[in-house]
């Protein structure tokens, strides 16, 4: 791990909340919130989903306004008509759900609202010089011209990480910037923080991903339901602190469950081999053979390009294999639709839950039933009653915090709209589920209670599949631990192995703690 960060400059509050409160109806959001960011240095904010750490960075660039309360902007008090207007005054917000315009290319996502002019029109040429220079500094090698939706999802939080820094910001907000992230990507935007911090620009910065965050922070804030519960400075805290000032005492991310019989194979992958959907020319899943139990709990940890993504989705029928054959409880299903799988037993939560995951425009009960259309609906007619009763089951049996069924699906935190889409998944009566990265933006404690639900369903027979990049994940509900290289195994533990090994075998090179 590198050194603690050095404060910069004079590290006074260039932007501070006072008593900020927000409420919803009768939802309070934030309840009398006092934040500082400090001038050229890294202020992390921790704590759960619906914290209010979304709502609080909203209020302070300018997106909602607080219900009470002020925002102070170098020693001045001040109110933000808009986030253009705070953007005006230098504060700028990257979002942890991508805002990008996925039919446009990375330039002009970069310059939307803020064109290049000449006088006879938009300059694409300069544009497209600062979007290289951007590019170069966040050493990605991602043409401007490039459509954004035919980049994956690391690539496109590159772009909204780019557009953020075109603008010239002395506060940067970060939401979630490193979820979607490779291990190389997150070292050179920890490399990009620590520049900005250097010619004075503040950075806030919010993420689940605790120990990564330590690296850059200077201050710590935790929030937990709304009331700031605690602040240190860096050399003050640790891993524990953090946690436990988030969600009390003792906390872990489960252990395998024991004490049953697993049953017989479930999902049975034999040479699978799938050619880049990029068509780059080479395969990225090679010749590869896995099989996993009725009620076993497997874990693919695997560095961004591994293949574990596409072996998913493969195996789900989203892409097709160029050899192999994927067999369910012994049936081949190989090249199935993602319909046909579904009615088989073999469900999928894709790690997008915003893109693949969810109908943005329907309720939370309508995204719940939707997979399982076919258990309340007789010919041309559904039924109303067995679709109620499904969805009250789901919300019930997946620990969903909403109003119920009739909720507006954004209305959720991402940790309970992740699990809308496992409640889903699940509402199907699946013999095996496979989950790309099923905690990728959500907290640490929406991830036990994710984690605690597939160890149940497992409990009861369910073949589980989860793949993450995150270590701590491994070690947490596995039964085994397979690490994927360059889309390959490159070896399978049990669940008493270390973290070390985990990373040495993905290619990882292990940081000395």
């Amino acid at each position: 791990m590198s050194a603690l960060p050095q404060a910069t400059s004079n590290g006074g509050v260039v932007l501070a909340a006072r008593n900020v409160a927000k409420s919803y109806g009768s939802v309070h959001a934030l309840k009398g919130v006092n934040f500082d960011i400090h001038r050229g240095q890294v202020t992390t904010l921790f704590g759960e989903n619906g914290a209010g750490k979304s709502t609080l960075m909203k209020i302070l660039s300018g997106v909602v306004k607080p219900t009470s309360g002020e925002i102070v902007l170098d020693g001045e008090p001040i109110v933000f008509a808009s986030s253009s207007q705070a953007r005006d005054h230098g504060i700028s917000i990257i979002h942890q759900e991508l805002s990008l315009a996925p039919n446009m290319n990375v330039r002009d996502n970069i310059f939307m609202g803020r064109e290049i002019m000449t006088a006879t029109g938009v300059d694409f040429a300069e544009e497209e010089r600062l979007t290289r220079l951007l590019m170069a500094e966040l050493e990605e090698d991602i043409d401007p011209l490039t459509p954004v939706e035919d980049l994956r999802l690391g690539q496109q939080q590159i772009v909204e990480i780019a557009r953020a820094l075109s603008v010239n910001s002395r506060i940067l907000i970060m939401d979630e910037p490193t979820s979607a992230l490779s291990a190389s990507e997150v070292e050179v935007l920890f490399k990009v923080i620590r520049d900005l911090t250097a010619r004075g620009v503040s950075i806030v910065y919010i993420s689940h991903h605790l120990e990564e965050a330590l690296q850059i922070t200077h201050h710590a804030v935790v929030l937990r339901d709304g009331t700031m519960t605690a602040y240190a400075e860096r050399r003050d805290i640790d891993l524990e602190w953090i946690v436990r000032h988030m969600v009390g005492d003792n906390f872990d991310l489960g252990s395998p469950p024991a004490g049953y019989e697993m049953g017989d194979v479930a999902l049975s992958i034999e040479g699978l081999t799938v050619p880049d959907p990029g068509g780059a020319g080479y395969a990225v899943v090679d010749d590869m053979s896995l099989s996993v139990r009725a009620g076993e709990i497997v874990c693919i940890y695997g560095l961004m390009g591994a293949g574990r993504t596409e072996l998913l989705e493969t195996v789900a029928g989203r892409l097709k294999a160029t050899a192999g054959t994927v067999r369910l409880k012994g049936r081949d299903v190989t090249g199935r639709s993602i319909a046909d799988c579904i009615r088989d037993g073999l469900v999928l939560v894709p790690e997008d839950r915003q893109r693949d995951g969810l109908v943005q425009t329907m309720t939370v009960g309508r995204n719940l039933s939707l997979a399982s259309l076919r258990a309340f609906t007789r010919g041309l007619f559904t039924s109303a009653s067995r679709e109620t009763d499904l969805v009250g089951d789901a919300i019930r049996k997946v620990h969903i915090k909403t109003d119920g069924g009739g909720a507006a699906i954004g209305s959720l935190s991402g940790g309970n709209q992740q699990k809308v889409v496992i409640g889903k998944m699940l509402a199907t009566d699946p013999e095996v589920i496979l989950l790309d990265e099923p905690s990728r933006g959500i907290d640490i404690g929406a991830k036990a209670e994710v984690f605690k639900l597939l160890a149940e369903r497992a409990r009861q027979g369910l073949a589980v599949v989860y793949t993450t990049s995150e270590v701590g994940e491994c070690l947490s509900i596995a039964h085994r631990i397979v690490v994927m290289r360059r889309g390959r195994i490159s070896a399978q533990f049990g669940p008493d192995v270390t973290k070390e090994q985990i990373m040495a075998a993905s290619g990882e090179a292990v940081h000395a703690h």
